[in-house]
């Protein structure tokens, strides 16, 4: 029976800043169709092998792939939500005008938006309960709010993976609940997400595929059989102390 294609694809994945390697022959598989976390130590190399997969940053040696295809020609079908850092949010555009530029990729660049276009950035708005902030300028926003705003413009690429790079940084957790609630409800409509993330009891609770990154691959897996002490250990070595957590299931607690 043949395997089904994976939405994300990565094969000995090497990049380096200034000679010093960040990815080291980095193996990764994400399944169509599921909601997969990158977790790791800070310093991993978990930002940087994203944007290595859009083409963000050089690379040294390895392959990536886009539901089979090699992924310079299938960024078509990706999404990508950036780190708040990255961002001008000083930038004089409105909420709306931002979402709107996940319609970018299908009206062209004459940026002719029709009606159906407005019509998707509408429901992406709404869909993140932000429909009421339309006309506001993004820099005048929460950071939660910000957040939303970002995961709409990807939703209106209409992009069947989406990449979201630490998308929970700076807000509450209620937001960050509702915002992981989302997701789940994309990829039950068959969607594909990978998120850099680096909270463990939401990947436990929320995702149903991970990948351990320390510069190289640690495992990668089911989050049961990944987002284990034995390979955490592996993953954060030194700075991180052994408990027992109320379940009963041994995890990590990490030094600060």
């Amino acid at each position: 029976m043949n395997q089904p294609v994976p939405a994300l694809e990565i094969k000995r994945l090497t990049a380096s800043y200034s000679a010093k390697p960040v990815l080291w022959d980095v193996d990764a598989t994400f399944p169509a169709g599921r909601m997969s976390a990158i977790v790791g130590p800070n310093g991993a190399g978990k930002s940087t092998l994203l944007k290595a997969c859009l083409g963000l940053v050089p690379v040294d040696a390895g392959q990536v792939t886009i539901d089979g295809r090699p992924a310079k020609s299938a960024l078509d079908r990706v999404a990508y939500v950036p780190q708040r850092d990255a961002v001008d949010w000083d930038f004089p555009i409105t909420v709306g005008e931002v979402v709107e530029m996940g319609r970018y990729p299908s009206v062209g660049w004459l940026r002719r938006v029709r009606k159906e276009d407005r019509r998707i950035v509408a429901e992406c708005l709404e869909r993140v309960g932000m429909s009421a902030f339309a006309g506001r300028q993004i820099g005048a926003l929460s950071g939660g709010q910000r957040q939303r705003v970002f995961i709409a413009r990807a939703l209106a690429q209409q992009a069947p993976l989406l990449l979201m790079d630490e998308p929970f940084a700076g807000v509450d957790a209620r937001t960050e609940v509702a915002l992981l609630e989302l997701l789940g409800g994309l990829r039950d409509e068959g969607r594909s997400i990978v998120v850099v993330h680096h909270d463990l009891g939401t990947v436990r609770s929320f995702f149903d595929w991970a990948l351990l990154l320390n510069v190289r691959t640690i495992a990668q897996g089911p989050v049961g059989e990944t987002i284990v002490a034995e390979q955490l250990r592996r993953a954060y070595g030194a700075t991180a102390a052994a408990k027992t957590s109320d379940d009963g299931l041994e995890e990590l607690a990490w030094a600060r």
